[in-house]
Parts: C-alpha cells; structure tokens; sequence
C-alpha cells in the first residue's frame, strides 16, 4: 500500500472518531479508546488471546501501535506475558522487575469476523458512553421544567422527544382526562433520572405539586427574583389546588402579583394545567390566620386549636358548610394539605349544641357536689366556675359579687365545697392506701391524690415504679396516621397537667432515689466514636499492573 493511501486510511480512522463523537455529543477520547480496544480485541485474536497486547492511536497521525506486553519477574510461570529479568535487561537495560517490556507488533488485516468484533465493541463503548453522557446531564436537572415533543403513545405512557435524550410521563402523572398526540409540545417537570439496564430513564410528571411552583415562577418575576415566595402548594391535579404566598416588603401584595393584571399571570398557569381551578393564598405565621384564609371562600367564626395533636377546630356559618368542606371534602382537604395541620370543621349550631351539653355536664356536677339546685349550678358555671377547686381557691367575694347571690349564700357555697373536697381528699387517700401506694410518691412536688389512686390502679406502687415511665407513657403521644395526627392517651392525660410538669417529676423521683445526680443534669455525654477503618488486601489483575508501571522498549 502506498504513503498515501495510509495517510487516507489514518486520516479518514480520526474523522469517524470525529464524526461519531459529535453525533452522540461524547468526548472524543472515548471514541479513540474504543477504536484502541476494538484493535486489540482483533490483534488477540490473531496473535492469541494468551497475550496481553495493547494497541494505541495516534491522535494526531491517526497512526496506531501494536505491542505486546511482558512483565518483568523472577521466575517464569506464564511466557505468553512475562520475562525474566535478565533477557530483558538484553532488550532495556534499565529493566526492573514489575517493569512492562513493549514487544512491537506488525499492524493486522481486518477479516471480515474481525471487523465485525471491532464494530461490535465500538459500538457497546460509544452506547455506555453516552448512556453516561444522558445520566450526568440530566440527574442535576430534577426539579427543573422542560419542554418537549411528544414522539409516541404507547398504553397512555407519553415518551417524549428532549433533542438528544427520551423522557416518559407515566399516564398517572398527566392530568386526568389529558391525552397527547404524535408532534404535540409538552411543559412537564423532571421528577426523577435513574440508571437502568436499558440505560438512563428521565421520567417527567405534570401532576407533581413542584411542577405547579415552577410555572409561577416562570410566569411571576416576583417570584422568580425571589421577592415573592411560595411556602406550600395543595393539589387535587387537574381539578383544583390551593398555592401560599409571603413576601416581606410591606409595598407588595404577594397575591396580587401572582394573579397580575385581570388574573394574565394565574390563567397563563390555569391554560398550562387544562383548567385547573387556582386559589392564591397570603401565608401567615400564625396558624389560625393562615387556616382562615386557606379554608377560603367559606368564612369562619371562630378556631380552636390543639397544638399538639397540630389539629384546628373551624366554627362556621351553618349556610358556608358546603363551601368549607367543598365538593367531596376537596376544600377542607386541600387546605389540611396546604396548612400541614388536620381541620375539622363545626356549624355554629353544632358548636352551640356542644356548648350546651358541656354547660349541663358541669352543672351537673355542682348540682351533685355541692347540693344545690339547678338555677344555681348554671349561675355558677355561667360565671367561669368549672370544678368544686375553682369554688374552693377563690376569695369569698368573687362568689358574693354573682347576680343573685349575697356574702351569707357565697359563704354557704364555699363551705359545701371545702367540706365535699376535704370528703373526697379523705377518700381518695383511703383507697391510695387500700392499693398499696406508698408515702413516697405522695411527696412528689405536683402529684395529687387522683394521680396516686390511678397509679395504684395500673399497679405503680413504688418510688422505683414510678421512676421507670417515660414522659410519654404518663403525657401521652402524637401518632401520625393516615387519617391525621391521632392522639395516643397516657396514664395522666385527662389531668390538667402539662408536658414539663410531668417531666419534672419524674426527674423529682429519680433524683430521690439518687439514679442521676443533680450537678450532672445538664452535662451533655459525648461519645468517641473513632471510625474503624478495615484494611483488606485486593488483588489487582495484570490491567491494573499496567497502567501503574513503567512500560519499556
């Protein structure tokens, strides 16, 4: 063959490398390696795939180098791949044992099996690099918006043209009753890259909530500079949701510029979403506020909250029911959604209903406790008098100032209700110590004579009984379910105690029986942990040897 026709042959080996590079948007060096491994495959194959042979391109000749390699050892075991150290000092004589000795070889003629084999491993290795190109590209972009062209259908599923890569949205995340056609452009969000067996899988999602934010911010330039910010998104996709705003510069309203001028920016959003009804929120820190507000259009009357079940009662007007709750409890349940707290929602009928049995109950007990008669129980109750021990720790005069009353019936009251608390006291330390209690729990600052008949009950009879519970056995606990936050009773949970109160006395209790000492309360333990690090000797395979040494002529 002439000069020229190998500098053709060279010249034209880099321009595929160029080529193919440019067309899967692959680093060209790893063309190159292929093409080099591709090579050696082949030289095996002629000269013995007992050899370890390296083939290299020349990057700007396009000349390529085959050699064999032979180790460098002492004593022989295989002679297709080392030397002694003596026959290669005759070949280099800075040869060292470890060292590669580089055996040339005469270039090889394709067959057409051999071809066949190179394209093969070029082919696998330019795949796999560029499955690897797709998974870097896009594995930093979840979260972000992309648009596309929708390629096929197939089973609802729409795979989607991004220019060099294939997306899929799985038919539960399109909007119900969404279709797509061949040729059709589609916004949706990347909600995950995974690598797969069949390389990289991009899956997009227009019913994510986040895909709902990045379309404001898209749309709003407040929100996008960072001066409007969205707090929580709730959404039934394709029907209705419900998106928290706050900003904190006093001279913008954040729901307006979300809406824009006659709602442009909001039904840009709506258009995108196919209809999807949008309520606009101004996100508050105090929760009551921001349940109100989310819970438009109803109106509320009045909220109860319960913090620790992170649970609100909402009382409204008996004709806004409908609205509140909304069409199959949509309403309420967005807003639960939005706000991260369970909301039950009360007519004022209702409200008024509960109100009044709560004031017969209570009457109910003066009427039994103090021996008066009805007028005069629901006096009292309607004053703020809840228990006999409210009657009992306040001045006589509260009592006497009640419509109707006088000092003589204030007294009268007051005397009933020492005498039945000094009845029920005597009582209640009777059966404590019927149960087996001992005096020691007695003395725990906070404990009363209900608490220790109830511990005698569930058999806690000891200072060592009650040390051993949790705040949690005693307090209560919060599950989280479901169905909403759930609360889980403990032993003193119909006692109006609070968390602290009851943790407190259990370090009381712990701290007479000398299980912790008082100076090391607030010492904090720190563990030294140190890290073990496991040594283990890897086998490293001739490949590996090679890119290490010193390879010699």
């Amino acid at each position: 063959m002439s000069e020229s026709g190998i500098s053709a042959n060279r010249l034209e080996l880099l321009q595929i490398a160029d080529a193919v590079a440019r067309d899967k948007a692959i680093d060209k060096s790893i063309v190159i390696s292929a093409m080099e491994e591709a090579i050696q495959k082949a030289a095996k194959t002629r000269y013995g795939s007992e050899n370890e042979i390296r083939a290299e391109i020349d990057t700007k000749t396009g000349q390529t180098n085959i050699a064999r390699l032979l180790e460098v050892v002492e004593n022989i075991e295989n002679e297709a791949t080392e030397i002694d150290l003596q026959s290669a000092k005759k070949r280099n004589k800075e040869a060292e044992i470890g060292d590669f000795i580089s055996e040339e070889l005469p270039p090889i003629e394709f067959g057409r099996i051999a071809a066949q084999g190179a394209k093969q491993v070029i082919f696998q290795k330019v795949r796999d690099a560029e499955r690897d190109r797709q998974f870097e590209e896009f594995k930093d972009k979840i979260g972000e918006v992309v648009s596309g062209i929708v390629k096929r259908v197939e089973y609802g599923n729409a795979i989607v043209d991004l220019g060099r890569n294939e997306a899929v949205i799985r038919r539960d995340e399109l909007l119900p009753r969404e279709t797509f056609r061949n040729g059709d452009r589609v916004l949706a969000f990347i909600q995950d890259v995974r690598r797969e067996q069949r390389g990289p899988q991009i899956f997009l999602s227009r019913t994510n909530t986040n895909f709902m934010s990045k379309l404001f911010m898209q749309e709003v330039p407040e929100i996008y500079d960072g001066i409007v910010e969205i707090i929580a998104v709730a959404r039934d996709p394709g029907s209705r949701a419900k998106i928290a705003v706050h900003t904190s510069e006093n001279s913008i309203d954040p729901v307006g510029a979300c809406v824009g001028m006659r709602g442009s920016r909001v039904q840009s959003v709506v258009n995108e979403l196919q209809g999807e009804k949008i309520d606009i929120v101004k996100w508050s820190p105090d929760i009551a506020t921001f349940v109100i507000s989310a819970l438009a259009p109803a109106e509320a009357t009045k909220v109860v909250l319960d913090e620790d079940l992170e649970r609100i009662e909402v009382v409204v007007p008996d004709d806004h029911l409908s609205l509140a709750i909304g069409r199959r409890g949509q309403n309420v349940r967005l807003a639960s959604q939005l706000t991260k707290w369970d909301i039950d929602i009360l007519t004022e009928a209702e409200e008024s209903e509960r109100r009044q049995n709560e004031f017969n109950e209570k009457s109910e007990i003066f009427i039994n406790s103090l021996d008066v008669d009805e007028v005069i129980a629901q006096l009292l109750v309607s004053e703020g008098f809840l228990s006999v021990e409210d009657i009992d720790y306040v001045e006589t005069s509260e009592i006497a100032n009640i419509e109707g009353f006088d000092e003589d019936t204030a007294v009268e009251i007051q005397t009933r209700a020492k005498n039945y608390l000094e009845a029920e006291k005597s009582k209640q330390n009777q059966k404590r110590k019927d149960l087996g209690v001992s005096d020691d729990i007695e003395k725990i600052d906070g404990m009363n004579l209900n608490m220790l008949v109830l511990l005698g009950e569930n058999k806690i009879k000891s200072l060592d009984d009650f040390a051993g519970f949790s705040t949690d056995e005693l307090y209560g606990w919060v599950e989280k379910t479901e169905l909403g936050n759930k609360k889980q009773k403990g032993l003193f949970t119909d006692f109006d105690i609070s968390r602290e109160q009851i943790e407190k006395m259990i370090l009381d209790a712990r701290l007479t029986l000398g299980w912790i000492e008082e100076e090391k309360i607030n010492e904090q333990d720190q563990e030294n942990n140190p890290d073990t690090i496991d040594s283990e000797i890897k086998k490293i395979d001739i490949s590996e040897r090679i890119l290490n040494a010193r390879i010699l002529k």
